[in-house]
């Protein structure tokens, strides 16, 4: 009787492929349990020197700034307006009060967008 030269790696394919298969399925899930812990920046932000840059400030009682202006929204999307008509926009930095809700920050966003402005800094503190 001849010895066996060759090993039969079939079902060593089939079980990497089980397994892959497996992975693929419970990866995602395993995704969705991690808790949420938001990231604090830790090196200071870099600015362009050659950049205008304007700043939206968000209080936590939920008044709106231009600068150091307090605006409504209607006063701002004018502002917004007249920044994106500039020959070169302003980056926006947008800085909100850690305890209001999100909600406020994307409504700010959403209208910065609306005028085409696609330069947008979210504002953190510095470690």
């Amino acid at each position: 009787m001849a010895a066996l030269s060759e090993i039969n790696v079939t079902p060593l394919i089939d079980l990497a492929f089980a397994l892959l298969i497996i992975f693929m399925i419970a990866a995602p899930l395993l995704e969705q349990s991690i808790p949420l812990i938001l990231p604090v920046e830790s090196a200071s932000p870099q600015l362009s020197a050659d950049r205008d840059f304007e700043s939206i400030s968000i209080n936590q009682e939920g008044d709106v700034f231009w600068g150091e202006k307090s605006v409504s929204k209607t006063e701002l999307s004018d502002l917004l307006a007249e920044a994106a008509a500039q020959a070169l926009p302003p980056v926006i930095h947008i800085r909100g009060d850690a305890s209001i809700p999100y909600q406020s920050i994307f409504t700010i966003i959403d209208m910065v967008k609306e005028h085409n402005l696609s330069e947008i800094s979210l504002d953190t503190n510095v470690r």
